[in-house]
């Protein structure tokens, strides 16, 4: 069935070009998070464990949230490992990484989500997409904020 939700079709090809990305990145955010969790060690344990814990929570909400705007947009969302390893701009780790490269790290994947929601936040509000625009403002400000938490955490 043709989908009317007055964005044209073109405009909704681009956004959800760009929302598979941001699903890539947070995805596989997700998942380095989940793994950081199980597998940190040292002084600091706990206080990772429990974070990680949270974090990679909050993560696989925003995972189903922008899949399921990318079906509401008419396209089916990516969901293999291959489709996000080819999407992604989140570098996977070989081994496990110390506590502390673990938290710098995580750094970098949140921050790469929200350049990724960025770069796609004027498509969407070119076309008048303010539902997936509140959408990726929303990744933005979670990514930026747990950035700035786990930065705190390597100043010394």
């Amino acid at each position: 069935m043709q989908i009317d939700i007055g964005i044209p079709e073109a405009d909704r090809q681009r956004i959800v070009e760009g929302l598979a990305h941001v699903l890539a990145d947070t995805y596989t955010l997700y998942l380095k998070t989940h793994n950081y969790h199980w597998n940190v060690t040292g002084p600091m344990f706990n206080t990772l464990h429990t974070m990680f814990e949270v974090q990679y929570n909050e993560l696989w909400m925003a995972v189903d949230e922008v899949a399921e705007r990318i079906r509401s947009l008419g396209e089916y969302a990516p969901g293999t490992y291959q489709a996000y390893a080819e999407l992604t701009s989140i570098e996977e780790d070989n081994g496990v990484p110390k506590a502390v490269a673990m938290i710098a790290n995580l750094v970098k994947g949140h921050e790469a989500v929200a350049r990724t929601a960025r770069a796609v936040l004027p498509t969407a509000s070119d076309a008048g997409d303010e539902a997936t625009a509140d959408l990726l403002i929303q990744r933005m400000q979670a990514s930026e904020k747990t950035a700035w938490m786990l930065r705190s955490m390597l100043e010394s």
